[in-house]
């Protein structure tokens, strides 16, 4: 589990076509600061797991295998060398859940429409898929873009938009994200189980016996 509180910017270092899955090795520091193997990290806001740590004692990169449902539903397929992607470790029982709770399972791709700079801060619309993800979000509710945890600011026929103050333009990746450009979306997890409650308390139908 994360908290959508991105702790750096890492690079891809190397893309490893492996037919059915991709290995990806990204160089960073502050998230491999305590890494172990079978660690989570949070790549742009999919749950991968460190497979490798080069250079025990001192690592600058970790690598991940994606698997080919990631990569379908994802945009972690179209990831090159060279691209900078947001990096945060899972959540410990003492972190402070600063953002909402992100579980790395990437609800579908949205694309970046536009973006409205203004003196301090940028608004960023983003089409969104289809309904089923649109029906979780709500004005001052959350979404997690690309791995950030970010505050819906209003909900549109076919999308949303979410207001950048300087330090997420900053220091993640939505500071140079273009219109044009995929970015993974993943809703609230607490709207979807309320959603799952409510649907589980709808009266049922009375049986064929019940009726006669």
């Amino acid at each position: 589990m994360f908290t959508g509180i991105v702790e750096e910017l890492g690079t891809v270092a190397a893309v490893e076509d492996q037919g059915d899955a991709v290995r990806l090795t990204i160089a960073a520091s502050t998230v491999l600061e305590d890494a172990a193997l079978g660690d989570s990290v949070s790549v742009n806001g999919c749950c991968l797991t460190v497979a490798t740590v080069s250079t025990p004692g001192r690592p600058t990169s970790f690598t991940a295998d994606v698997m080919r449902e990631t990569l379908d539903k994802t945009a972690v397929g179209e990831l090159t060398t060279g691209d900078r992607v947001n990096l945060e470790r899972a959540v410990t029982p003492t972190t402070r859940l600063g953002g909402h709770i992100v579980q790395g399972h990437v609800d579908g791709t949205g694309v970046v429409r536009r973006r409205t700079p203004s003196e301090h801060w940028e608004l960023v619309e983003v089409e969104a898929p289809n309904d089923d993800l649109l029906r979780y979000l709500v004005p001052k509710g959350s979404i997690t873009v690309d791995g950030i945890s970010l505050t819906v600011v209003d909900v549109l026929a076919d999308g949303f938009t979410v207001s950048l103050i300087p330090e997420t333009l900053a220091r993640t990746t939505l500071g140079f994200r273009q219109p044009g450009d995929r970015v993974n979306l993943e809703a609230d997890i607490i709207a979807k189980h309320v959603e799952r409650l409510l649907q589980s308390r709808q009266p049922r139908p009375p049986h064929r016996e019940e009726l006669s």
